[in-house]
């Protein structure tokens, strides 16, 4: 088997820093030059163990901003990497237990706790996300900088991180000044593991290095082996052996064919690892999916069935599993899309959830998505579709709101359904309430941009800590089993409020109307369980507010998974072991 416990000074492992054509020092000189450079605002390439990162001083705003600017990274939140716990203050003990254990995860902590970096790191953010060195060069370099440093993936954008020096040479050209490297092979790729001490406990945003593999034993009586195939964002997969689950590391975005090429070697490492066939194979009932396509040809190729499942029943079951629970079940599952019943768009829906069974009970109405996919980086179409849908004097409105913006040539293709798709969307409902506002730009800079903004903006309001302040006529009252949004818009657009106010009477209705919507369903099907899960469910105060408003129920989220796209590998291979008992007793 591999392995390279050995060191020594002769032998190796050995440590350099070169520029794009030379060595420039070896051992403990690569080392005082590298923190030497860093120092001068360089960015460098730095070798680890599950990929490379580009290090920059986090606290020099002009080397933090070459950075961005050289990944294309305007706004988009870069992880820090400090020295030692001193760099740090008022942790509570979570958010120290996190940051020493042995995974040394990413870990999200208030800005406050984290004092002299560079304003740029997270921009429009409550959150910075903070972790320890973890393996010994990242050590040895934190010791001889001692300052805080920017540590964040080292990749072209879209592509997954760079591997081994040869091709950090070639692809990391354009965004490394110097590279500080190892004659250590990287045999497996593994992203940083993100995570937050949160109000109801700790909370796996990335699972990743340091979590993967772990198994999981799953409340079932399989006796099938299940290779679940995931969603195309944020990728995991999981396999299934009888009643223990091995989910991946995050694997990515499969839209792009580097992450597909990781994803079949991935499946088929773990599968050697574990002596592991499958017998059947689950994907998300999404056609269109890489991930599905990549799954429904491996099943054809083994001659294995595979099943079809409804993405938000597995985001339910994902949570289920993960807490060994067998119970009918109320799930709330927000988040930005994901195939329904019938061909429907989904992202905002209460279901009952009972095994295999899954039965739609209602949620957020369906809007227009003007453009398909241009609308999830573009929030000022999601306010238009939501102006045009319920509020009367919606064209004043956006001609105000998007004067420079073709709004009335948009506003005319979703009056004539024309690349419009109905999708009934928490995360695209988020987006309008954020551009409404004022908050966020015209175009997207990264996945969930808006959304994070608005949730740090409502966080900042007094009415936070003194909810019974807030006028009570912003409001989604339930209305033939949909939260209706015609009375949310006319009243939150009339509320009088700051903006900070505004974020958060928006996350208050939001949280009343689905807890309304639950309990009704909940005293109607004798159901004592709720679940919360899909992605907007990391929203922490949206989370807080309906974990208050259900208190009578037994409330379960995600912490040991994402509740995210990186936990419904998970949800599929339970769902499937499920079939694959139900047929077996039939």
């Amino acid at each position: 088997f591999h392995a390279q416990p050995n060191a020594c000074a002769v032998c190796g492992p050995h440590i350099w820093l070169q520029d794009q054509n030379h060595r420039l020092a070896n051992s403990e000189a690569a080392l005082k030059q590298s923190a030497h450079l860093l120092r001068e605002g360089k960015i460098i390439a730095v070798k680890g163990i599950g990929g490379f990162h580009l290090a920059c001083d986090a606290r020099d705003f002009n080397a933090v901003l070459n950075l961005r600017v050289r990944k294309h990274r305007p706004n988009k939140p870069l992880a820090v990497m400090v020295p030692s716990l001193t760099f740090l203050q008022n942790l509570n003990d979570d958010e120290i237990r996190l940051l020493t254990s042995v995974a040394a995860p990413i870990v999200l902590l208030e800005k406050s706790k984290v004092p002299n970096l560079a304003e740029n790191i997270a921009p429009h953010l409550n959150e910075i996300g903070v972790m320890l060195p973890s393996n010994p060069l990242q050590h040895l370099l934190l010791r001889e900088t001692a300052i805080p440093l920017v540590m964040t993936s080292a990749n072209p954008s879209g592509e997954p991180p760079v591997l081994d020096n040869e091709n950090a040479l070639k692809k990391l050209a354009a965004l490394a000044d110097f590279y500080l490297c190892h004659n250590r092979d990287i045999l497996q790729r593994a992203d940083d593991s993100l995570v937050r001490a949160a109000f109801d406990g700790p909370e796996i945003l990335r699972r990743a290095r340091g979590y993967v593999p772990d198994e999981t034993v799953l409340n079932t009586q399989n006796q099938r082996n299940i290779l679940a195939f995931g969603s195309d964002l944020k990728n995991t997969f999981c396999l299934l052996k009888q009643n223990k689950a091995v989910v991946s590391q995050h694997i990515g975005d499969t839209a792009n064919e580097l992450v597909q090429q990781q994803l079949e070697n991935n499946i088929a490492l773990f599968s050697h690892i574990y002596q592991f066939t499958p017998d059947i194979i689950a994907v998300d009932a999404h056609q269109g999916y890489f991930s599905s396509k990549i799954g429904k040809t491996l099943a054809e190729k083994l001659g294995r069935p595979y099943v079809e499942i409804l993405h938000h029943h597995a985001h339910i079951a994902a949570v289920l599993a993960e807490h060994h629970c067998c119970d009918k079940t109320i799930g709330i599952a927000l988040d930005g899309i994901g195939m329904g019943e019938n061909r429907q768009l989904w992202g905002g829906e209460c279901l009952l959830v009972n095994g295999v069974q899954c039965r739609h009970l209602g949620g957020l109405p369906a809007v227009a998505l003007p453009g398909g996919d241009l609308a999830a980086t573009q929030p000022w179409r999601n306010w238009l579709a939501h102006l045009q849908q319920f509020v009367p004097h919606w064209r004043e409105i956006a001609a105000q709101s998007c004067a420079n913006l073709p709004w009335q040539t948009l506003a005319a293709a979703i009056e004539r359904k024309v690349n419009s798709p109905l999708i009934s969307s928490t995360g695209r409902l988020f987006d309008a309430v954020a551009y409404g506002l004022g908050i966020t730009a015209e175009k997207l800079s990264w996945e969930g941009e808006a959304a994070c903004h608005l949730e740090a903006l409502a966080a900042q309001s007094p009415l936070t800590k003194n909810k019974n302040t807030l006028d009570i006529t912003v409001k989604m009252p339930i209305k033939e089993n949909k939260l209706d949004l015609a009375v949310f818009w006319q009243s939150w657009l009339a509320y009088e409020g700051s903006k900070e106010d505004k974020a958060f009477a928006f996350h208050y209705a939001l949280a009343q109307g689905f807890a309304t919507l639950a309990r009704e369903h909940a005293q109607k099907h004798n159901c004592r369980t709720i679940v919360l899960s899909g992605g907007v469910m990391h929203n922490q105060l949206l989370r807080r507010l309906l974990k208050e408003n259900l208190t009578e129920f037994k409330v379960l989220s995600g912490h040991q998974y994402p509740m995210g796209d990186g936990g419904l590998s998970l949800g599929q291979a339970a769902i499937a072991a499920q079939f694959a008992e139900t047929m077996r007793t039939e």
